[in-house]
């Protein structure tokens, strides 16, 4: 499984290394990592899915080879979302493709999902274990006034997020993980061992801490409504250390076309499952392209 590889410029004059698989004439299928990913976490779902559609995945800004911008506002969701629309633009033109995401993948991915000049580009949305910041922080406004508990329960699970806002300490943590100790904290997350390495672990875990400095606070103060321009679906991880299925009860009123299905399986399931995820986001791709 060989990729070809480019660098596009991004509107603020980041670098982004992007990757593209499979044949062209294929339908076009981007594939958004997390944190503290990079593209490369993609690999065992893009080995399931190579033979169906034209792929294509990139570093996101201070993850694996591509640049790390120097200011935090740099990371902010409109950027990302220019980010991506640099990337397929450089590589399909004007072509329209479907989107799948994961994790902080998905939560940038959400910004472009309800931006209306994506409108005529993006022809179908696999969301997993990232809500749209906006969508979560109504959610919690809501169930803070009748359900309490589900909030509590949810800011257990984003406890990181605290530690994160941290100028220094935050960092600092990332150094003492190794490719090999990160590799045990997924196997254990994820009841599998064997599973594919992050060599950039260190640099990805530190630098993409912005994303989250960035983008929390703003958006849960100040939450936008935002609706999908694209049909959704919503991959639910029942076991998910991080996200609470209970996010994904708010999709459906800010999604005119949306699809949800479960897998047994946590955070990570990209690594642990990947037949299954390809098989879903393979699904609702295909189910979309005669609407």
């Amino acid at each position: 499984m060989q990729a070809k590889t480019q660098w596009v410029n991004t509107q603020d004059q980041q670098h982004l290394y992007v990757k593209t698989w499979g044949s062209d004439e294929k339908p076009a299928l981007v594939l958004v990592h997390g944190y503290p990913d990079n593209q490369e976490v993609w690999e065992p779902v893009i080995q399931e899915l190579i033979q169906d559609f034209y792929i294509i995945t990139y570093d996101v800004r201070g993850a694996g080879q591509s640049s790390n911008p120097a200011r935090i506002r740099d990371y902010r969701l409109a950027q990302l979302s220019l980010d991506l629309e640099s990337v397929v633009n450089a590589v399909l033109k004007d072509r329209p493709f479907h989107l799948a995401a994961h994790d902080w993948g998905s939560i940038q991915s959400w910004e472009s999902v309800t931006e209306a000049k994506f409108k005529a580009r993006i022809l179908s949305y696999s969301t997993i274990s990232g809500p749209c910041l906006d969508h979560a922080a109504f959610w919690m406004r809501h169930q803070f006034k009748q359900h309490k508990g589900k909030v509590f329960k949810q800011l257990t699970k984003s406890w990181y997020i605290a530690v994160f806002q941290l100028p220094l300490l935050a960092p600092t943590i990332w150094n003492f993980f190794s490719p090999e100790k990160w590799g045990k904290v997924l196997e254990k997350l994820e009841h599998k061992k064997n599973l594919p390495l992050n060599p950039h672990i260190a640099s990805d875990g530190k630098h993409g801490i912005g994303l989250y400095r960035a983008n929390f606070l703003p958006r849960l103060i100040r939450p936008r409504q935002r609706f999908a321009i694209c049909p959704v679906q919503a991959i639910v991880l029942k076991r998910d250390n991080f996200v609470s299925p209970e996010l994904i009860d708010e999709m459906p009123k800010w999604v005119e076309k949306f699809q949800r299905v479960d897998l047994d399986a946590n955070h990570w399931a990209i690594l642990s499952q990947p037949e299954l995820v390809a098989e879903m986001i393979r699904n609702f791709a295909f189910s979309q392209a005669g609407n």
